[in-house]
């Protein structure tokens, strides 16, 4: 079966959907999203979005936290244009009917929130519940603009790019690698659909799920880092992996995040007998930027043998802590902890890749055709870690830009998108015996990724991991082509390669630097390792 649409956008978070919104009028558009269109890294959110807002901000405060939080490999210029770019877009989702917290001040009309690194309260929000808030306007507005096609629970297997086709001689010569469109699992149906697109974005998301511990929803498991790598386009900076310093530590409480925002409101990290310890690691101290303060969780834990450390609330005023997050005192409450009387346990946890998909400022790719947008993208706007609540102000501003982009060209007459591409054939020989492969190695991947290629990492653990991955590809391309095709066996393989794409960027980069720490290599050396790490599938490993 084959569809054919303008516009291919694969995910349908803040990214994806706030793009196809802005083009619908002009394009048709598919959305495509592997599970129900609301299970996304943005439904999942608590922070908010950082932008200009208030009176005692500016421009220049933002952009000096942005630059030093990602250490010294931000892109200046994108930094300022999304910076600048802020307020414009915040306001556009108010008029939208994004619902955001507003202060007891009536002359204010934001309640803005600070969060580690930021020099001002400039986090506009939707109580502890942004993501859910603005995914909620953007969904309803898709679902009702006639342009835009939503199709839950199809999973993109594999881009179609000319590469491919040439070698099935569809193509006689090729000037640039172009985007085509994708191969898609519609997995209700069990088939596959060829989607033919014009332009085709990768809004997948990111790739927490390849650790054991992460505040990332399952979909989370690195499909636009993969497809684009298998594809030939340029991946940048996957080293830089974000860990979340506070998810909650609970045997019941599954990928459940401590939001940053209750350090912005004073909340203090304390080891088990109770004892603050911060003040040990940054002048900032709890509100220091997220890779120190993750390290600084790791190294008490490893140091005391404790398997959490716990953020106090409890000197705010009850009311406060209800009327200022509902959610997370909720959630909490039904696990039998009141963060209103008692310390929540915390533990750090995978939450943002840093790195991605190698983009310009209007997100197109190293293949003609080809853009990214919001977590599965490199910009440049992030550097060696991101700051706090920039993602979600990151993936408005990119979707705005990509929009613009393609609304500046004229109308197209070229239909050469629309030839007869092979078909992607299910298995004829469907071995069940083999699914034993997708349980086992997921496990091995995760807890070899979490113990590895971590926090903290070494020369040793990192060849270590690559061997072992090596190894594990070796078994998915074996048996890949005699298993039923389903989205574990999809996300399975996306895992290992996107785990070994971090591997090898990881061993490139002979520094410290950012949330890239290696005892082997502790300090930053910026004559050598100052610039973007940059990796390509046609590249030797390290």
């Amino acid at each position: 079966m084959s569809l054919t649409f303008d516009i291919l956008v694969i995910g349908s978070g803040i990214a994806g959907l706030s793009f196809a919104l802005r083009v619908a009028d002009r394009y048709r558009v598919a959305v495509v999203t592997k599970k129900e269109k609301i299970e996304t890294s943005t439904n999942y959110a608590q922070g908010g979005i950082a932008s200009v807002l208030g009176p005692d901000d500016s421009f220049d405060l933002h952009m000096r936290d942005t630059l030093q939080s990602g250490d010294g490999l931000c892109h200046a210029d994108v930094v300022e244009m999304v910076v600048k770019n802020g307020p414009a877009r915040v306001q556009e989702l108010t008029e939208m009917g994004v619902a955001f917290s507003r202060g007891q001040d009536p002359s204010a009309p934001f309640d803005l929130s600070r969060e580690g690194g930021h020099s001002r309260n400039r986090i506009v929000h939707a109580h502890d519940m942004t993501g859910r808030e603005v995914e909620r306007v953007l969904v309803s507005m898709a679902e009702a603009h006639p342009n835009i096609e939503i199709f839950e629970n199809h999973i993109a297997i594999d881009l179609i790019v000319e590469c491919h086709l040439l070698k099935r001689g569809l193509l006689t010569t090729r000037k640039r690698e172009r985007c085509w469109g994708a191969y898609v699992l519609d997995t209700r149906g069990n088939r596959i659909i060829t989607f033919h697109a014009k332009n085709t974005l990768l809004c997948t998301g990111g790739a927490g799920k390849v650790y054991v511990y992460t505040s990332n929803p399952d979909v989370a498991t690195g499909d636009g880092v993969a497809m684009a790598y298998r594809a030939g386009a340029v991946i940048a900076n996957m080293e830089f992996v974000q860990f979340h310093p506070t998810c909650l530590y609970h045997p019941h409480a599954k990928n459940f995040l401590i939001s940053e925002a209750l350090r912005g409101e004073g909340g203090r990290l304390l080891d088990k007998r109770g004892h603050p310890f911060m003040e040990k690691y940054h002048p900032l101290k709890d509100l220091a930027f997220r890779d120190i303060v993750a390290r600084a969780i790791d190294t008490e834990m490893k140091q005391s043998g404790d398997d959490c450390v716990y953020l106090d609330m409890t000197h705010h005023e009850p009311d406060f802590l209800k009327r200022r997050f509902p959610n997370i005192y909720e959630k909490c409450l039904t696990l039998g902890i009141d963060i209103t009387r008692e310390p929540i346990p915390v533990v750090p946890a995978a939450h943002y890749m840093c790195g991605g998909i190698l983009t310009d400022r209007h997100g197109r790719t190293s293949i003609d055709h080809l853009y990214a947008l919001g977590e599965a993208a490199c910009t440049g706007l992030h550097g060696a870690n991101r700051l706090a609540s920039n993602s979600l102000l990151e993936a408005l501003v990119f979707a705005h830009n990509t929009a613009q982009d393609l609304l500046a060209r004229p109308a197209s007459a070229d239909d050469s998108y629309l030839l007869e591409v092979p078909r992607l054939e299910m298995p004829k020989i469907a071995d069940s015996s083999e699914m034993v492969l997708i349980t086992y190695n997921w496990d091995v991947i995760r807890r070899l990724m979490w113990n590895y290629v971590g926090i903290v990492r070494t020369d040793a653990r990192l060849q270590l991991a690559q061997n072992h991955l090596a190894q594990i590809q070796r078994e998915i391309d074996e048996h890949y082509p005699n298993i039923s095709l389903n989205s574990d066996l999809i996300e399975l393989r996306n895992l290992t390669t996107v785990a070994e794409i971090i591997v090898t960027c990881a061993r490139k980069r002979l520094e410290s630097r950012g949330l890239h720490y290696n005892v082997d290599h502790p300090q930053k050396d910026d004559a050598h390792w100052c610039r973007d790490t940059l990796l390509r599938l046609d590249e030797p490993a390290a």
